[in-house]
């Protein structure tokens, strides 16, 4: 099959699972609470409405190709800097670090992501990102609680932009005998994390008996943990046709996306628990915020992209 082909047909199985889990959502609260709220099944209902709406979403931009592909990430981005943002503590010295992190960082680093060059998007986050926000801080005067506040807008550039930007920087690789199939790289590595996101989740209300930490995120089981990423690493062994990878690579990989991915949703757990919040928003119905969708892709991209890059191109 050609790329496109591929492509159609990994959204057309997309497309009939939410078929079949729209027909289950509404035959359960058809039968089991048909005229008044039920928390489990309404919100499994909102998940698989808003699951509709972002796959919509991924699949028009991937209609114009590395033009919408990298837009759409840029707007992702944006939406979930000021996420970010939002839940931490900031003072009036901090906004020239903040107006410059998002009218002049990220889109930035998207301009160096669509032009390919990787050897300013790769650092100009992390080095010379770091280096200026502080100071312009720091010209302001105002040294309360400063280390805190300096901290907190480099992190939030690092998770919500730099991170994030790896998934479309996968059209920029390079990859002989995969040319023109990039896209399909960005499909496996959201289908795979997303994947195991639902199926710990599954997994976790089924069989889950032991806590893995629950201080920081107490839905969180071993059992969940250990099932969830053993089927999505299958699902990435399965998934091996779109990629340049053997299967067996293909299962590493996705082994290896998984845990960060889990592990990335931890630490993004941690986070909210600090703050006190439960979501970091509610842009998308039945799952908070942009990053509630995207703490597990956060890390695992950037694992994703230079794995592919070390050893593919």
């Amino acid at each position: 099959m050609t790329a496109p082909q591929e492509t159609l047909a990994i959204f057309a199985s997309i497309g009939a699972t939410l078929v079949l889990a729209s027909v289950v959502g509404f035959l359960l609260k058809r039968r089991r609470a048909p005229d008044q709220p039920h928390g489990a099944i309404d919100n499994l209902n909102a998940r698989i409405r808003a699951w509709w709406v972002m796959v919509l979403v991924i699949g028009l931009a991937f209609v114009f190709g590395r033009a919408g592909v990298i837009v759409l990430f840029l707007f992702v981005s944006f939406f979930a800097l000021r996420e970010f943002m939002s839940l931490t503590y900031t003072r009036r010295g901090d906004h020239d670090a903040l107006a410059t992190s998002f009218f002049i960082v990220l889109p930035l680093q998207y301009w160096f992501v669509w032009s390919g060059w990787y050897g300013l998007y790769s650092i100009f986050i992390p080095v010379y990102a770091f280096l200026v926000l502080p100071i312009l801080s720091a010209l302001s005067g105002d040294t309360m609680r400063f280390l805190e506040r300096a901290a907190k807008v480099q992190w939030g550039l690092m998770v919500c932009v730099f991170c994030i930007s790896h998934v479309p920087a996968l059209l920029t690789l390079d990859i002989p005998g995969f040319e023109g199939r990039n896209l399909l790289l960005i499909v496996f590595l959201v289908l795979v994390v997303q994947s195991s996101d639902v199926l710990q989740y599954i997994w976790g209300k089924l069989f889950g008996r032991h806590r893995f930490a629950p201080d920081v995120s107490p839905s969180k089981t071993l059992e969940g943990l250990i099932g969830g990423v053993a089927s999505a690493t299958a699902i990435g062994a399965a998934l091996w046709w779109i990629t340049p990878f053997k299967p067996w690579q293909s299962a590493l990989i996705a082994l290896a996306i998984n845990v960060m991915g889990f592990l990335g949703g931890l630490v993004m757990s941690a986070i909210k628990r600090d703050r006190g919040v439960k979501d970091w928003g509610d842009m998308i119905e039945g799952h908070g915020g942009m990053l509630d969708r995207l703490d597990s892709v956060v890390f695992a991209a950037p694992v994703f992209f230079h794995v592919t890059r070390y050893w593919w191109t």
